[in-house]
């Protein structure tokens, strides 16, 4: 006779009852046994329950990121006018219009004109200067739009390329450079990856202090351009260095009118992101618009990518951006960062902020870099498993507190984890890049370990140094 088999639990389902029964305890045991008063025991319980549900996903992460919206005001933590500039918070509609801006390079293909001409640049005669290349290209275009779309983007060429390589063993470096390198570029700007806008939200909510796109730019392109290079190195340091082989890359043609012109915005927009406050004051100061912010020149540019023509005739004439494929940006990720917003802002209104620095006092008995090194270690391996985004939205509060508690400047905590939540580079599950590279087939799981626990670990170091040789 045969035993019925009980049916396995599903760990969604799991998370899906524990998340309201964890957070009812969080709150009970909040306001009993610490004595805290009725907001900080909510607080807790909204940000236990929201975290649960961002790491094992039972809901889609942006409905989730719906909870602090309805229950923070509902309980009386947060004012409705305090939950609604958490999520229209100037950040958050930066980032919306880098994603019609990305849009635009990525519908008319300036961006993969962008990619080829930076890989000619290296030049195709070694496979290491391939490798180079490509990496380059991935992190220049990923600092602008979105990785995974970068990933996308540029797999197709490197897999074409491949098949005119006498060396097999560039595959592994190839593929995992252009991974590798979408990672590393995601940090050279505020639009470049969600763990730098969130952060950016929640340390201006905590100190004040907004921080300007050109000003992030000259505290994280020298760690870019330490890690990218060492990142090459240490993938092709097998590699044998052929110097009589030519690789031929796909020809595009001449640039459209479209192309152009979608370029020409781009390029004025970044510079004015890049000037708006530096150097000498910038263009902010010298036209007297001390009120301005990279959002709103995000805006503009996006109404002059729909008002200007993109040159075409007949049907496809009209914008050089539409509204259908402007409807494609990830509107969930906007909900996402105001719902971090929203729990930072709660975390300050409720005192939960000061009693966590209250704690975390202790802290300040480390040496700087080795607390600054512990940080980066934990949200580099960390993220290898859990959203990024998630990981900093739950993690810059805690640090933020921690800083202050310590009479530290909470960017030596904050700007760290930020940076290392873009350094998951051993799984496939870590990142997209990692699993858009992973499923072409040239990958195993333990090669991508072995290279990327390595590439973990400097990353760690690079990061660590790096901010502390800026802030300190």
């Amino acid at each position: 006779m045969h035993t019925a088999t009980p049916p396995s639990i599903n760990v969604k389902q799991l998370a899906l009852l524990l998340g309201p029964i964890v957070a009812l305890m969080a709150f009970v045991l909040m306001w009993f046994y610490y004595d805290s008063t009725f907001e900080v025991s909510v607080t807790v319980a909204v940000t236990v329950w929201v975290v649960l549900w961002w790491i094992f996903e039972p809901i889609p992460i942006p409905v989730t990121s719906l909870l602090p919206l309805s229950l923070l005001p509902l309980s009386g933590v947060l004012s409705a006018n305090q939950v609604a500039s958490a999520y229209g918070h100037p950040l958050v509609l930066l980032l919306l219009g880098g994603f019609l801006l990305a849009t635009a390079l990525e519908s008319c293909g300036a961006h993969q004109r962008l990619a080829i001409a930076m890989v000619r640049i290296f030049g195709t005669h070694s496979p290491r200067r391939v490798v180079f290349g490509f990496m380059a290209a991935s992190a220049v275009l990923s600092m602008w739009i979105s990785n995974t779309a970068t990933v996308i983007m540029l797999l197709p060429v490197a897999i074409a390329t491949l098949k005119n390589m006498p060396d097999e063993k560039l595959a592994v470096p190839l593929l995992l450079g252009i991974a590798w390198g979408a990672s590393i570029g995601g940090m050279g700007t505020p639009i470049g990856t969600p763990p730098n806008i969130v952060f950016m939200g929640i340390y201006e909510q905590n100190t004040g202090t907004s921080i300007a796109f050109g000003e992030w730019m000259m505290w994280t392109i020298p760690i870019v351009m330490v890690l990218l290079p060492l990142a090459g190195f240490w993938l092709t340091r097998h590699v044998k260095q052929a110097s009589t082989m030519a690789v031929d890359l796909p020809r595009l043609g001449l640039w459209t009118t479209h192309e152009r012109r979608v370029m020409v915005v781009f390029v004025i927009t970044a510079l004015a992101w890049i000037t708006r406050q530096q150097p000498f004051g910038g263009w902010s100061g010298w036209v007297g618009v001390p009120y301005s912010n990279d959002a709103i020149v995000a805006f503009l540019a996006v109404v002059t990518l729909f008002v200007v023509p993109n040159g075409k005739s007949g049907e496809d004439a009209g914008g050089l951006l539409n509204w259908e494929q402007a409807n494609r940006i990830p509107w969930g990720m906007l909900i996402l960062f105001g719902a971090g917003i929203s729990i930072a802002t709660a975390f300050v209104s409720t005192g939960l902020s000061a009693t966590l620095g209250e704690q975390l006092k202790h802290l300040s008995t480390l040496h700087l870099l080795l607390m600054m090194g512990s940080i980066c270690l934990l949200v580099t391996f960390l993220t290898e498993v859990t959203s990024n985004t998630a990981t900093t939205t739950l993690l810059m509060p805690i640090l933020a507190a921690a800083a202050i508690g310590a009479q530290i400047d909470p960017l030596l905590f904050m700007v760290p984890a930020a940076l290392s939540a873009s350094c998951a580079f051993m799984l496939p599950v870590a990142t997209p890049p990692n699993l858009i590279v992973f499923s072409s087939g040239h990958l195993s799981i333990e090669r991508m370990v072995r290279e990327g626990f390595a590439m973990n670990l400097m990353g760690v170091v690079i990061i660590a140094t790096g901010v502390f040789w800026v802030f300190s």
